[in-house]
């Protein structure tokens, strides 16, 4: 059996990592600025992390949710503090684009209403809606198509309000910063016109946290830099530093019912250890004030380059526009400086590291990133 080939590979097979390291099967050594789609947020087999794991793979891995699991209860109650929405209710699953198909059907349970906003460049996962609600037909399938996703330009605050003259606006779905889109981040006034416009028609402001949440941007939530909630945070990436972990944080208002939602793995035993750990490092260890920090010199650097068209983001999910002419950038720095990066099209190149990413890391990528550009 070979395996389905819907993946472009780079020839290089990652063995070990340590913090913000990595090493091949040669023993080479890469500085990773991507964090495998911006999942590793405590670095590489972080010592709370494994041991975390460890400790709990001696006495459960799993159960169903038919019986009592206290680690999910502790994990509400540290994702509570550390992200300041003591009030909101916890719903585990095990993915970005299952956090956002939750989401938007619970959003419809809500209110009894069908039709979803959603913006161009819009990227919220590959299942059913979730996709549907993905602004690349590509990756649509024709089982996929529905009316029901009505998609406006980003950031357009007057199309924004004559689709809410719309009856029937179940939910509007919107990352705080787009990854996939190009690092583009969401006005803050447009923000706060969402959660107005929500308000006004009992709309479910979905607010899609799965890459730009979690700390990333130097607050919990990239939605949050607007001072308004939203209604369902979806989560996911960082949320367990590379095990299978996915949620959504629901505002009060919205009341359950057995068996509304439901998932098999879900808030299993060593998932809720790993999604603990990071919470715990991150509260320990400052890292929503680190990521500010880093973040906040790696971007006033790299403004400093005249030869790249804009510098965008905040905290650590920065994105780098390059000149058409600067294409082989991405790669050089993998094959030639032994940096990961990511990508977005048509020539962005994205940086999500760890959350405790060092300057000394941050430079070591400048001085190479320099070499490159100049």
């Amino acid at each position: 059996m070979n395996l389905f080939g819907v993946y472009p590979i780079n020839p290089i097979e990652i063995v070990k990592g340590v913090g913000s390291l990595v090493y091949d099967a040669q023993e080479t050594e890469y500085l990773d600025l991507y964090g495998g789609h911006a999942v590793i947020s405590i670095g590489h087999t972080n010592p709370r992390y494994v041991n975390r794991l460890e400790d709990q793979l001696h006495k459960i891995g799993f159960y169903s949710n038919s019986i009592e699991i206290p680690l999910q209860k502790q994990l509400a109650e540290k994702l509570g503090k550390v992200s300041g929405k003591t009030d909101y209710q916890l719903f585990l699953c095990n993915s970005g684009a299952e956090a956002n198909e939750n989401a938007l059907k619970l959003a419809s349970f809500y209110n009894g209403k069908k039709k979803v906003i959603a913006f161009t460049g819009s990227f919220h996962g590959r299942t059913s809606l979730a996709v549907a609600a993905t602004d690349n037909p590509k990756i649509v399938a024709p089982v996929n198509e529905t009316d029901n996703v009505i998609f406006l330009p980003w950031g357009d605050g007057n199309a924004l309000t004559e689709a809410f003259k719309n009856n029937d606006i179940s939910s509007v779905i919107i990352e705080g910063i787009q990854g996939v889109g190009g690092i583009k981040v969401a006005p803050i006034e447009f923000l706060q016109q969402i959660r107005t416009l929500c308000d006004e028609h009992n709309a479910v402001f979905i607010a899609d946290s799965v890459q730009c949440g979690y700390g990333r941007t130097g607050r919990f939530f990239s939605h949050d830099f607007a001072g308004v909630d939203a209604d369902i945070y979806t989560m996911a990436k960082g949320m367990g530093n590379g095990f299978p972990i996915g949620g959504i944080i629901i505002a009060p208002k919205i009341k359950p019912a057995y068996g509304m939602l439901g998932t098999t793995f879900g808030g299993n035993h060593l998932a809720c250890a790993a999604a603990l750990a990071v919470l715990e490092e991150i509260e320990e260890h400052s890292l929503l004030q680190n990521a500010a920090e880093v973040g906040g010199y790696l971007t006033e650097e790299l403004k400093k380059f005249n030869e790249i068209k804009e510098v965008r983001g905040r905290g650590l999910m920065i994105g780098i526009d390059l000149p058409a002419e600067m294409a082989n950038v991405k790669k050089d720095l993998l094959f030639k400086h032994h940096i990961f990066t990511g990508e977005a099209k048509p020539n962005v190149i994205r940086l999500l590291p760890a959350l405790n990413l060092t300057k000394a890391h941050a430079d070591r990528f400048l001085e190479a990133f320099s070499q490159l550009v100049k």
